[in-house]
Order: structure tokens, then C-alpha cells, then sequence
């Protein structure tokens, strides 16, 4: 018995040993980030040892795991949360209790995920939307759009755009009692993409009304036209979100042919008709020195991917190559980056962007963050960092909005 116990500890601890990452010196709670970088990491090779398997694909096995954190819609004494639809994209909908003479603001919130997984429905993001509800008494829609890579893009890109135009349908916003006014578009991770996609998409339409007053973007992931920048680099083996994964999602977001994550990786797929746009993500150019650090600019190669993907230069799936002219007519916008994220670069070429064309651009960099942060801020972790980015959000909506 005691060399089986042996044995066991000496398997959990080669196994554990395999996943490690390790940790900054600056990280708050590394015990628990080191703790869940290991689980995320196992779940990862899990998943891909099922897929070479045959007994099920990667993100089959992982959303099941994210369908675990699923909750109901349960209303408390501050807030009323319901299901619904909004032009048949299921929403999760908090509206404040307090009786009011005037009409509220509203946020609209894309959750993160990949693409490929997740709903507002998760325990976080629920928890996120009914403390920015309570907090700011606003009125809050987190927006469950269409996954990859059974729906790819761009119906995750239509699904948030659908909402969002519902909601500022006039009989909408005064059934809810929203002031059309006060409206912000947020978003984490792959939701900060559809937030921001969406957000260019209404500014840029004369057709539409009622325009968005603000964005807030956490950590989104913007571009994938250079997959090599510096933050692509120093995380390549990041923690939570590596290199391989972040290339395996967003190529289940365009196509489930293998090309494309392997054309990825060498940084070769952009097609050959793209080279013009590579200004828009040149890291050379657009990122402050200090995250330049050494590193050599290197143009990706073109043609790597035998056939086109129209996807890999459509702003509305990378919306990161939206041209000038695009972003001028952009709102208030706030974005949140954090250090050690594989995305960091990505948000931070998007403020260099955003302040060239004139744009009114609030920046919070986290030093000691990680990728995710917020999908940790819940049981059983209830990572500080994670509390600590939405109360930076909160607060800075409820001074701006």
C-alpha cells in the first residue's frame, strides 16, 4: 500500500511537473494562478489526447467543462435577471429593482472564451453583469452569441450585432428604460474582439440612430495577421493562454482545416493580396519601447496557406485592420491590458491606433495581470487580480457613463 501511495505521489508530481509554468516575480496569489494554470494546461492536453483518440474533438471536451459552470437566471433583491431573446440571439437581461424618474444607462457585454466556448450564463460573467447592474443601477445585457466551430465566423459578429441593434430599437429602449444616450459596449478576451467589431460596425453605419457612447475593451484579442509580436513571444508557454492554444481557437473561429493552425504558427498564412495591411499591425511602429524591448521586426510571410480565407482581412473578424478613416468616428473607449498575456500587444497597438486618429483613449496596463483574470474572480479561486480588473471597469464606467 505505502509504494502504491508512493508511486501515485510520484505520478502527480512528474504530471504536475510537465504542465509548470514558471511564475513572474510580481504575481499576486501565485500559489492559486500557478494552481490553475496547471488545470487549464491538463484540461488542454486532455482534450487533445481525446481528439487523437477519436472519442471526442478538443473543444467538445472543454466546453463541457465550461457548461459545468453554467447557472440560472436567479434574480435577488437588487436586481431581476432573466432569459430572453433579442432578435432570437439568447441574452441574459439584469434589470435594477430600484423605482427611478429617469432613464438608466446600459452596458452590453460579450463574454470571452475563444470563440469556441463560454456564455454569459458562466458563473463569472453572471456574477460581473449583476455587480455592474447593482453598482451603477444600470440596465445590463450579456449577449450568448453563436460558438465556432459548429457556427464560424461571422456568426458570432452578426449574433452581437443583431442584439446590439435590437436593444437600440426605440420601443426597446423605453420598455427597459434605457437612455439611448448612455450606452456602452464591453467585452473580455474574444468578446473584447466582438465588442469592438461591433462598436466600428455602429459608429461607421449612417443608418443607424442611436450611437454608443462608449466601449470598454479587457484584454481583447484584436489580430492574429502577426502571430510572432513580442507578447506572442515571452508567453509563447503563457499562463492559462499559450501560444498553441490561442492559434487553435481562433483558427476554429474561420475553418476546422488544419492548415490554417499550422500556416498559423509559422506565421505564414496571411494571403498574398494582404501585405498593405500589415501597417495596422506593424509592432515595430505601434507598440511603446518598452514592450519592443529587443525584439526583431520581422514581416510575416505571405502565401503560407495554400488557399485564400477572405476571414484572415475582414476588419470584422480582425478588428484590429480597420483602416483610419474607420476608427476616427470612434467613441470614448477604455482598454485594459495586462503583462504577462499572450493578447497584451494586441490592445496596446489598438491605444496607439486609437489616439492617432483622435480618439479618446483611457488605458490601464496591469503589471502582475494575466490572461482571464476575470473568469477566476468566483468560486473556488476568487483571484484578487480578477476582483481588482472589475472594479477598475466598474469604476471607470460609472465616472464616464
Amino acid at each position: 500500500m505505502g509504494l502504491k501511495a508512493l508511486c501515485l505521489g510520484l505520478l502527480c508530481v512528474l504530471f504536475a511537473s510537465h504542465f509548470y509554468t514558471p511564475m513572474p516575480d510580481n504575481i499576486e496569489e501565485s500559489w492559486k494562478i500557478m494552481a490553475l494554470d496547471v488545470i487549464a494546461k491538463t484540461c488542454t492536453f486532455m482534450a487533445i489526447c481525446f481528439e487523437n483518440m477519436g472519442i471526442m474533438r478538443y473543444e467538445e471536451f472543454i466546453s463541457m467543462i465550461f457548461r459545468l459552470d453554467y447557472t440560472q437566471p436567479l434574480s435577488d433583491e437588487y436586481i431581476t435577471v432573466t432569459d430572453t431573446t433579442f432578435a432570437d440571439i439568447p441574452v441574459r437581461l439584469y434589470l435594477p429593482k430600484r423605482k427611478t424618474e429617469t432613464r438608466r444607462r446600459a452596458v452590453i457585454y460579450f463574454h470571452g472564451g475563444g470563440f469556441c466556448f463560454g456564455s454569459c450564463k458562466q458563473k463569472a460573467f453572471d456574477f460581473l453583469n449583476r455587480w455592474t447592474a447593482k453598482t451603477l443601477d444600470a440596465v445590463v445585457v450579456g449577449v450568448d452569441y453563436r460558438l465556432a466551430p459548429q457556427h464560424h465566423f461571422p456568426a458570432q459578429f452578426e449574433d452581437g450585432l443583431a442584439a446590439v441593434k435590437f436593444f437600440l430599437l426605440e420601443k426597446v429602449l423605453t420598455k427597459y428604460g434605457v437612455d439611448p444616450t448612455r450606452i456602452c459596449i464591453s467585452g473580455d478576451s474574444s468578446g473584447g474582439n466582438l465588442a469592438t467589431a461591433v462598436t466600428q460596425q455602429m459608429q461607421n453605419d449612417a443608418g443607424i440612430k442611436h450611437k454608443i457612447k462608449m466601449q470598454a475593451l479587457l484584454y481583447p484579442g484584436l489580430q492574429i495577421t502577426d502571430s510572432y509580436s513580442p507578447s506572442h513571444r515571452e508567453n509563447e508557454h503563457g499562463i492559462v493562454l499559450t501560444r498553441d492554444v490561442a492559434i487553435k481557437l481562433v483558427s476554429l473561429y474561420f475553418t476546422k482545416d488544419e492548415a490554417l493552425p499550422q500556416a498559423m504558427r509559422r506565421n505564414e498564412h496571411m494571403p498574398l493580396e494582404s501585405r498593405h495591411l500589415f501597417k495596422f499591425v506593424n509592432w515595430s511602429v505601434l507598440l511603446p519601447e518598452k514592450y519592443r524591448k529587443d525584439y526583431v521586426y520581422t514581416e510575416p510571410v505571405l502565401g503560407g496557406l495554400s488557399y485564400s480565407l477572405p476571414a484572415l482581412t475582414d476588419a470584422r473578424a480582425l478588428p484590429l485592420l480597420a483602416n483610419d478613416s474607420q476608427l476616427q468616428n470612434l467613441p470614448l473607449t477604455y482598454i485594459l491590458t495586462c503583462q504577462h498575456d499572450l493578447l497584451r500587444d494586441d490592445g496596446l497597438m489598438y491605444v496607439t491606433r486609437l489616439r492617432n486618429v483622435g480618439v479618446q483613449v483611457a488605458h490601464d496596463h496591469i503589471e502582475d495581470g494575466i490572461h482571464g483574470a476575470l473568469s477566476y474572480m468566483t468560486s473556488p479561486f476568487y483571484l484578487h487580480l480578477g476582483l481588482r480588473i472589475r472594479d477598475m471597469y466598474v469604476s471607470w464606467l460609472d465616472k464616464n457613463l
